[in-house]
């Protein structure tokens, strides 16, 4: 009986470049989801109000810090139920940067409104001081926040794929508040005056709509879906005081990749931005997979300057 070996070595070849493909897609799928979260807060505050937030990373980092003391609190005062923190973790970290939020827009950031370079330098320096509070609070040394039991191990697809179920879990929460916030602002009163607010500003303050709670709520709102972002990012790696940093630019890139008024973009722009990235760091390093995919931005958007799905709206 005669075996053939190179078809034997081919077949097998073939399934271990079909599974490391699998494996390199699901980890590009985990980016996105950070991605996701944080552009989309981004591109709220960004796109659709003009206010330039470099202190949205450490905005995300105080979400991730709220679900580390939420962990904390469980495993010491109610370690019976510390299975439910993660869930919970992630609605304090919501409630918390909202409301940061809120207090940040309604004491520095309405006064810089149409002033674009003021505003970028006032939440930089606003990111400094955050860093450096979390330094002081939290220590220099990343915390990590422990996987709830029944997020813990993996869906074992075939024999050599596993999916970690925690990062099925955060893949599940982004599309959750992806939805959540679509019909937030397409099927809600609230929506249609951030809608209004954002299409003419003039005509919406003479239809009676109160600009400035919109413009609040708006930010505050951006605000906390970058807290979810850090709730989710505690699943995924360790969070310091710059882990923010580490983040900030990509989200930029995102919005702008995707079109800065159009959230559909920001999330189709944090896919595929996340899909090349854990591609091209599989077969090149990781700074030439960022160099690529800046090279790819600035192409797309020397032709299409607004974005790959831009829309058009009336000023």
């Amino acid at each position: 009986m005669l075996v053939n070996f190179d078809r034997f070595t081919f077949n097998l070849e073939t399934m271990m470049s079909f599974d490391i493909f699998v494996m390199q897609a699901f980890g590009g799928v985990s980016l996105f989801t950070v991605l996701a979260l944080m552009a989309l807060g981004l591109a709220i505050v960004f796109g659709l109000m003009g206010v330039i937030n470099m202190a949205h990373g450490e905005i995300m980092a105080l979400g991730a810090y709220t679900t580390y003391l939420t962990s904390l609190l469980f495993q010491s005062y109610l370690p019976d139920f510390a299975g439910f923190y993660f869930p919970i973790g992630v609605v304090l970290a919501f409630g918390v940067t909202f409301l940061f939020g809120l207090l940040l827009e309604r004491g520095m950031i309405r006064f810089l409104y149409a002033r674009p370079l003021d505003t970028m330098l006032s939440t930089w320096g606003l990111s400094l001081i955050l860093q450096q509070l979390f330094r002081q609070v939290f220590g220099a040394i990343d915390v990590n926040v422990p996987t709830v039991s029944w997020l813990q191990g993996a869906w074992h697809v075939s024999d050599t794929i596993q999916l970690p179920l925690s990062r099925i879990f955060i893949l599940f929460l982004t599309l959750g508040v992806a939805a959540g916030l679509y019909f937030f602002l397409f099927r809600s009163h609230w929506g249609l005056r951030i809608r209004a607010v954002m299409q003419n500003r003039t005509m919406a303050g003479a239809a009676g709509i109160n600009t400035a709670n919109v413009d609040a709520v708006t930010f505050a709102l951006g605000c906390g879906l970058a807290g979810i972002a850090g709730a989710a990012l505690t699943m995924l790696a360790a969070t310091g005081p710059s882990t923010g940093q580490q983040y900030i630019v990509d989200t930029f890139v995102v919005v702008v990749f995707g079109g800065v008024q159009s959230l559909l973009g920001t999330f189709m722009s944090a896919f595929m931005i996340g899909q090349m990235q854990s591609m091209l760091e599989y077969a090149l390093s990781g700074s030439m997979a960022k160099v690529l995919i800046l090279s790819l931005v600035i192409v797309v958007l020397y032709f299409r300057p607004n974005g790959l799905f831009s829309i058009k709206v009336r000023r």
